[in-house]
């Protein structure tokens, strides 16, 4: 029987989502901490094995680039033990991610059309006609039902309080909604005993939800709606994720060269000839889209499709332009813009965030960087960023001179603890930080948050960088119904 004396870690003041104070599981965890006990370690083993072949045999993989290397191709690490948010816990974050979506694509509405919050100075106009997001190009195209960003993915964490606070925004091109359905299906497989005495909300329905959503946008009309997933192709990171997302939609997966433009029409070609297409669920950034538009010398995308957008004969998921909107430097006015457009207090609070375009936010991070974490707002996937904890004196020092010579380029936040949870790695019980990012579909007059999402694990012991392209990992997240303990 495995016991909680194998747990590594419990002293540290992250919270817990897993345990109490005085070690005993939370009240929704005990039937789940009851049975792990008793599986004991052989077949707990067993079923980490047959999780892995699993992943294999779906091709479930991510690309990891290492600088200076070429991309390595492997299996999405999976850790067994799921992570269970209670009905109530779930109710809050919905709220507050319908709220923080709504805000947002009205705030790109604006920007793109009469940009009054600039003019009435909540959000300086520097920051966002400065920005290297921020698309000119695309100026007063409506897009269909006024919507940006139908697909996002917001990064949710839990401070040392207890409270979830959202980390980051994801409105371009969010990725790992395969995975949180695979780390479901495999759950299901290989543990359905797990799910006995749970009534756990399904998360699989989402490539209908999806197909649903795109096909609403058509300019012919949902009935008449032939939609493709537009893919940079087989060396991007994420391509499991485009094949997985158009194989469950029954769409076609394209590239740019099967896509053409003819009178402000795309055509996707077929060997039947040229078929139209309605919608576009384009997994290509701005700057590769459209090479008459924007990087000439993109071969990734389709000539003249931001035409055909402008004359509203194609719908583009998400729209041009919206990565102004979760550009690293924007956030911390996201609780301003929710007040702005809808009158409201956020429900979901922002990381405390230092804006390194002001003097004395900028003077205290240059005195406290050992403290901070310093982003640069071009990068992700947690590249490029100071841990300040972790740093070397010549590091910060490196740090301090690029933070002032481009200040704009930066944020600073203080070291948040992010909640821990119980993970099975290599035999043992451990404890890992994790975040959740959930995942959300705007579309038609309604916005659907699916219950449960993508729960990131920092793998490596101590680590707080749960991005997969860094090495991290997954767990299944629950979203318990009401009357959560009662059984399927």
């Amino acid at each position: 029987m495995l016991q909680l004396s194998s747990m590594q870690g419990l002293g540290s003041r992250a919270v817990h989502e897993y345990f109490k104070d005085d070690f005993e599981p939370r009240e929704h965890y005990r039937p789940l901490w009851e049975h792990i006990r008793q599986m004991g370690q052989s077949t707990l083993m067993r079923k980490v094995q047959e999780a892995h072949l699993a992943m294999l045999a779906e091709g479930v993989t991510f690309t990891v680039y290492n600088q200076g290397e070429e991309g390595i191709e492997r299996v999405f690490p999976f850790d067994l033990i799921p992570r269970i948010i209670t009905a109530a816990e779930w109710a809050t974050l919905e709220a507050g991610l319908k709220q923080r979506i709504k805000a947002l694509n009205l705030f790109l509405h604006d920007l793109y059309h009469d940009q009054n919050i600039l003019r009435d100075g909540v959000v300086p106009a520097e920051l966002i006609l400065n920005g290297k997001d921020f698309r000119p190009e695309i100026m007063g195209i409506d897009p269909p039902g006024g919507i940006y960003t139908h697909i996002s993915g917001i990064d949710i964490i839990r401070d040392d309080n207890g409270k979830f606070l959202v980390l980051e925004d994801n409105l371009r091109t969010p990725s790992g909604v395969s995975y949180m359905i695979e780390n479901r299906m495999i759950m299901r497989r290989i543990l359905p005993a797990f799910f006995e005495q749970y009534r756990v909300r399904r998360v699989d329905h989402y490539p209908a939800l999806l197909l649903q959503a795109l096909r609403h946008l058509s300019p012919r009309g949902a009935g008449a709606a032939e939609v493709v997933v537009l893919t940079p192709g087989i060396y991007n990171s994420a391509y499991f994720e485009h094949t997985f997302l158009a194989k469950e939609m029954g769409v076609e997966l394209a590239e740019g060269r099967d896509l053409v433009v003819k009178d402000n029409v795309v055509y996707l070609k077929t060997t039947r000839g040229l078929k139209r297409v309605d919608v576009v669920y384009r997994r290509v950034d701005d700057d590769f889209l459209d090479p008459l538009c924007f990087r000439p010398d993109s071969a990734l995308g389709v000539a003249g499709i931001i035409n055909a957008w402008r004359a509203g004969n194609v719908a583009l998921v998400n729209a041009p332009g919206t990565g102004i909107a979760d550009d690293k430097a924007v956030y911390p006015f996201v609780p301003e813009i929710i007040q702005y457009y809808l009158g409201e207090k956020p429900i979901l609070e922002n990381v405390p965030t230092y804006k390194m375009t002001n003097v004395e936010e900028r003077a205290y991070t240059l005195d406290h960087m050992a403290e901070m974490v310093v982003k640069p707002v071009s990068e992700s996937g947690g590249y490029g960023m100071l841990m300040g904890p972790a740093s070397t004196p010549a590091q910060r020092a490196e740090f301090a001179a690029k933070v002032q010579s481009d200040p704009r380029n930066f944020i600073a936040q203080p070291v948040v603890p992010l909640s821990r949870h119980v993970c099975y790695l290599d035999g043992e019980l451990e404890s890992r930080h994790i975040d959740l990012r959930p995942f959300i579909i705007y579309g038609g007059d309604d916005i659907h948050v699916v219950p449960g999402g993508l729960t990131r694990v920092a793998l490596t012991k101590g680590s707080l960088v749960v991005n997969s392209s860094q090495g991290g990992g997954s767990k299944d997240t629950w979203v318990l119904a009401n009357g959560e303990g009662a059984s399927c």
